[in-house]
């Protein structure tokens, strides 16, 4: 079997170079830089360009087969989308560990919040950070 016909996702262009990231990005098992990601590939000996690295997470977000965090510090990190349904991240500031959770009543506010402004809702992002209580217990 090829790598490719096991990984869902790939969307239109199933190419060997996004086949070799999306490897990545599911062998990990924490969101990762661009860079990060890239380095992994070279590691792999795996012969992918950053600049396509960075198109590739790109265009596997714009199909929701990634999750892509945009931290508070510009930078937008990538994992493996591990939940087929609409989801956010509570993400420790310290350590980088992440939860998936519901959107509970940001999904309705965010609906609101269209229809007061009449627009139509395409999607939004939500992103809860904090410190997780290992980290906490950690500095005690």
């Amino acid at each position: 079997m090829a790598i490719h016909d096991s990984i869902p996702k790939l969307g239109s262009r199933n190419t060997k170079q996004r086949a070799a990231v999306v490897e990545v990005l599911r062998d990990m098992d924490n969101f990762a830089s661009a860079k990060e990601i890239h380095n992994q590939l070279l590691d792999r000996q795996q012969k992918v360009g950053l600049t396509t690295v960075y198109r590739t997470l790109q265009s596997l977000a714009d199909i929701a087969a990634v999750d892509a965090l945009h931290m508070p510090s510009g930078e937008t990190l990538y994992r493996h989308c591990e939940s087929s349904h609409h989801h956010h991240h509570l993400v420790c500031t310290k350590c980088g560990r992440t939860e998936e959770i519901d959107g509970g009543p940001i999904e309705k506010w965010a609906s609101s919040v269209a229809k007061q402004y009449n627009f139509e809702l395409t999607g939004h992002d939500a992103e809860i950070f904090g410190v997780c209580a290992q980290c906490r217990a950690a500095n005690r």
